[in-house]
């Protein structure tokens, strides 16, 4: 049927956007020549993002300015508490998009795409300390499991596994980027939440706060890190058409990504995400000459079984009849983000 069909087509659109953004920020930022400043792409992306919710709230309003502008000043200026709330998950996410492409910049696509696996648990342990989430004896050994899995990966890494080696790329760097995203990106998904549950506002609203914010915070961002170079070189140096597509790619798959969840469980979600970890490490051995050994075969391979494992519905003696188990993949940080 047509839900089935759905189901299938917004499987596909998770496991494209998230496998090509980390393989197309990973190619454009080991090109040789000039490199684009990353904070300017994290802002440029937080505009888009900003404009499109924008203009979906206005469609929401049926096109009628004087009630969106009304409705507008209510809901962020008048309500500014509530507003407010929101720099918090901002300031994160704009540490987090940023932290993105220096680990991606430093590490193999597939070594950053199982690393970041880790954002499962450590929102796994946000959403227990903080929403006072139980998780099944099931997931508890799915997190020791994806652990472990990671931790194999970073084995050997060192050496650099891929043949195209850009000049001053720290393993380092980018392992220690990948974990402070992790822990962020678990703490932004699940105070979000606990703010989304409290409160009746749309989710595009949310997102017009949300990147009202990410626009302001990235550009403090992007002052302080590069304003002396963007102030001689301009705020587009080193764009290419392919920069262009990564940001969109940034901007509007993120979007999608929440639409898409609408249709897509979290057992799909989890599919997804194990699928794109293939598909980025397949891609990178012909984009990047990604050399794969015997462990990163096991750590990814643990890594793709667990992520999956976590997403399985609970067994129904468990769980009480009342907990539906659409809070499986804890975070609603599908959070366009």
């Amino acid at each position: 049927g047509s839900g089935k069909k759905l189901k299938y087509i917004s499987l596909a659109v998770l496991v494209i956007q998230n496998a090509s953004l980390i393989l197309s920020i990973r190619y454009v930022r080991t090109l040789p020549g000039d490199k684009f400043f990353a904070t300017t792409a994290v802002v440029m992306a937080e505009v888009l993002k900003l404009i499109t919710c924008l203009i979906l709230v206005l469609l929401h309003h049926r096109g009628k300015l004087k009630q969106y502008i009304l409705f507008l000043y209510d809901a962020l200026i008048t309500q500014y508490i509530d507003t407010l709330k929101l720099a918090v998950p901002s300031l994160i996410y704009t540490l987090q998009n940023n932290l993105q492409y220096v680990a991606i910049s430093n590490l193999p696509a597939a070594t950053f795409q199982v690393t970041y696996q880790l954002k499962i648990l450590t929102t796994a342990i946000f959403s227990v300390l903080m929403l006072k989430k139980s998780l099944s004896h099931l997931q508890w050994i799915s997190l020791v499991i994806l652990f472990t899995g990671v931790a194999i990966v970073q084995v050997e890494q060192e050496g650099g596994k891929e043949s195209v080696r850009s000049e001053n790329q720290s393993y380092f760097v980018g392992l220690v980027a990948v974990i402070i995203s992790c822990l962020s990106s678990g703490f932004a998904g699940v105070y979000f939440e606990k703010i989304l549950k409290g409160s009746s506002a749309s989710v595009w609203l949310r997102n017009v706060q949300l990147g009202i914010f990410g626009t302001i915070l990235g550009l403090l961002g992007m002052w302080t890190t590069d304003g002396v170079r963007i102030a001689t070189q301009g705020f587009f140096f080193g764009y290419t058409p392919f920069v262009w597509c990564v940001i969109f790619n940034q901007a509007f798959g993120g979007l999608l990504v929440a639409v898409v969840v609408k249709y897509a469980d979290n057992i799909l979600k989890g599919f997804a995400t194990s699928i794109s970890i293939i598909v980025s490490t397949v891609m990178s051995i012909y984009l990047f000459g990604f050399h794969i050994d015997i462990l990163f075969t096991v750590g990814a391979g643990l890594v793709i079984g667990a992520v999956y494992m976590y997403s399985l519905p609970r067994a129904p003696a468990a769980s009480p009849r009342h907990a539906p188990e659409a809070d499986v993949f804890l975070p609603k940080s599908v959070m366009v983000k």
